[in-house]
């Protein structure tokens, strides 16, 4: 049943995964608290892990990109992610701290439980042969991949890594099955590698990656 306040239809969409229709006729403001609940479903928050490729130093483009669009973001760094580029720089960029230690004693929260509550998406980019593999194999053994793992929205990986490693086959049947399981891929695409070869394994570009998030918060009959 499609939803009414005053003269404006809002139609049943899907978010995270459940459909939503509240079945009701709402006129001015007699039912608020239902559009404040879509209100708080729909908030864009995501949780952005970084790790180590050299197309880490894309990550701030696309952070400021999703600024401009009032994405809500917290972001994840993985130690190897650290070399490529610093946490100083994405925490100037993000206006936020940076989460790279799964156990941090001067801090009272547990991390990858409080990111995977915050977060309606998490992209993880650029995604390494490595991540995809611990992820598959259902391994939690440093924060990204434990806030993976706790996390109940929507996980899209955007890969990045040289065309012989992505064409490795366990790789791709470790893609293959993250599919399966229903996790999201955005690229990559083919074009010229950081090594100057040029083939499939280029991250896709920020604009497109934006577009596809974009695509996770526009309501879908």
């Amino acid at each position: 049943m499609n939803i009414y306040s005053g003269k404006t239809k809002i139609k049943p969409f899907q978010h995270k995964g459940v459909f939503l229709d509240i079945s009701c006729h709402c006129w001015d403001n007699k039912y608020s608290h239902y559009f404040q609940y879509i209100q708080f479903l729909m908030k864009k928050n995501i949780v952005i892990g970084i790790c180590g490729s050299i197309a880490a130093y894309k990550v701030p483009s696309l952070i400021r990109k999703l600024q401009d669009k009032n994405w809500n973001i917290k972001v994840i760094m993985t130690q190897a992610a650290t070399e490529f580029i610093t946490p100083l720089t994405i925490e100037t960029i993000s206006k936020n701290k940076v989460y790279i230690d799964l156990f941090k004693r001067d801090e009272w929260e547990i991390s990858h439980i409080s990111l995977s509550e915050f977060g309606n998406v998490l992209l993880i980019i650029p995604a390494t042969g490595n991540i995809i593999g611990k992820i598959a194999a259902g391994i939690a053994d440093d924060l990204l991949s434990s806030t993976v793992m706790a996390f109940s929205g929507r996980v899209i990986f955007a890969p990045a890594m040289n065309v012989k490693m992505w064409g490795n086959p366990i790789v791709q049947e470790n893609v293959k099955k993250l599919k399966k399981l229903g996790y999201k891929f955005i690229g990559p695409e083919k074009g010229k590698l950081a090594n100057g070869t040029i083939g499939e394994g280029r991250l896709s570009d920020i604009e497109k990656i934006v577009e596809e998030l974009e695509k996770e918060f526009t309501p879908k009959e």
